[in-house]
């Protein structure tokens, strides 16, 4: 009698059980999990026999293992064969895969189950995934939703009905409130209005989306630049907490940066305008393709974004030093324009005879070199690095081998 496949684990923590009650399990993905016994098997990350067949594996089915993974599982078959695999990263659900000798029997749904499972236990609710445009279907009959779609190469999704149309009411919100949408129209809703009116035509509304890691006299200038040339400057602040700098420092360093300037509305990015952290390089065969994906699937969501807040122009800073921004610029000037949306891309601010980036800043601050922070930097971000509170900051960050970032 054949054996039900076994599921190995590789992770950096200690699986928690599975708790068959969890009331948020989507009823689809309970019954998965209840057709077929799984038995678990713990094994040490450094296991090259596993790692090797897995990487196979999803060789095998046209995906790329991506490089942010920390949590991944597998299915034996009755010769210790993985047969079937999958991975966790943050709130994402990575490098699905099952053989081509097995599909069909029911595997991928236990996988996704055991996942979705673990995302549980450790407290997220709210997933995402990435996934092949002929796989959709699967995971749509699971209980996720498509957020947005690269027809050929990828589709974003996430496991709730609502959750991006909730996310762009939040952004609504968060202009109707503003003290600067009121000082423009009576009527809020005339400017937020998907189809365009008179008021919005007659208004530049701008978008900036940055990280700031950290805020620099760069930054400040790109700012200062978008909001004297628009009426309203929304800016997006990369809130996923993958960089040296945490977010809450980084917002709050961009606020004081930027508390002179009257007509910005701020916005935390949340989890729906893409980082480098979160986009499914394993899709793709080469670094080109990975960065023109991340791009159209960024602007195919800042589209949706910014036809529900009224924006007709982007403000991007110009990135000679970078492929990949250089390769997103490109793709944005030439996409943007064509659903209405001028893209402003403005060159970069210097200082000591070279442009100025945080990744030098960054340098400067793992060197001690305060002398050079100071020319890199404005007195806001220079005073919180100089204060009690950045020790905690400048140690990650001269403790960390790498500090530039391409």
């Amino acid at each position: 009698m054949t054996r039900p496949p076994a599921l190995w684990i590789q992770s950096t923590e200690v699986l928690p059980s599975t708790n068959p009650n969890t009331s948020t399990f989507d009823s689809k993905l309970r019954r998965a999990a209840q057709s077929h016994i799984i038995r678990t098997a713990f094994s040490s990350p450094s296991d090259t026999r596993a790692n090797k067949q897995i990487n196979e594996l999803l060789l095998a089915e046209g995906i790329r293992r991506d490089a942010n993974l920390d949590y991944t599982c597998g299915m034996y078959d009755d010769e210790m064969n993985i047969i079937a695999t999958g991975s966790c990263f943050g709130n994402t659900l990575r490098c699905m895969a099952v053989s081509s000798a097995h599909q069909g029997e029911g595997l991928m749904n236990q996988i996704v189950t055991h996942l979705i499972s673990v995302q549980f236990d450790r407290g997220n609710t709210h997933l995402f995934l990435y996934t092949k445009c002929n796989s959709a279907k699967f995971f749509g009959d699971l209980g996720f939703y498509e957020i947005a779609r690269i027809d050929g190469q990828i589709v974003f999704m996430e496991n709730r009905k609502t959750g991006f149309s909730a996310y762009l009411e939040r952004l609504k919100k968060e202009s109707e409130q503003s003290e600067v949408m009121k000082r423009f129209t009576s009527d809020n809703t005339q400017i937020l209005s998907e189809t365009s009116s008179e008021t919005q035509k007659d208004l530049r509304i701008a978008a900036l989306v940055m990280n700031a890691n950290p805020f620099t006299l760069g930054h400040q200038y790109l700012v200062e630049k978008a909001a004297a040339e628009s009426d309203i400057l929304h800016l997006f602040i990369v809130s996923e907490d993958q960089s040296l700098v945490p977010f809450s420092v980084r917002k709050q360093l961009v606020l004081e940066g930027t508390a002179h300037l009257d007509n910005i509305i701020y916005h935390e990015s949340g989890p729906y305008i893409i980082s480098n952290a979160t986009f499914p390089s394993y899709f793709q065969k080469d670094a080109d393709a990975v960065m023109e994906s991340h791009a159209n699937l960024d602007l195919t969501i800042f589209v949706r974004i910014a036809q529900a807040l009224g924006i007709n122009c982007r403000y991007v800073g110009e990135e000679p030093n970078s492929q990949v921004t250089g390769i997103y610029n490109e793709i944005m000037a030439k996409k943007l324009p064509e659903n209405e949306i001028s893209c402003t891309i403005v060159p970069r601010k210097e200082a000591n005879g070279a442009v100025i980036s945080a990744s030098t800043v960054r340098t400067a601050l793992k060197n001690d070199n305060i002398e050079l922070l100071k020319t890199l930097v404005p007195e806001t971000t220079l005073r919180y690095f100089q204060s009690e509170k950045a020790a905690p900051v400048i140690a990650k960050i001269k403790a960390a081998e790498n500090v530039v970032h391409h």
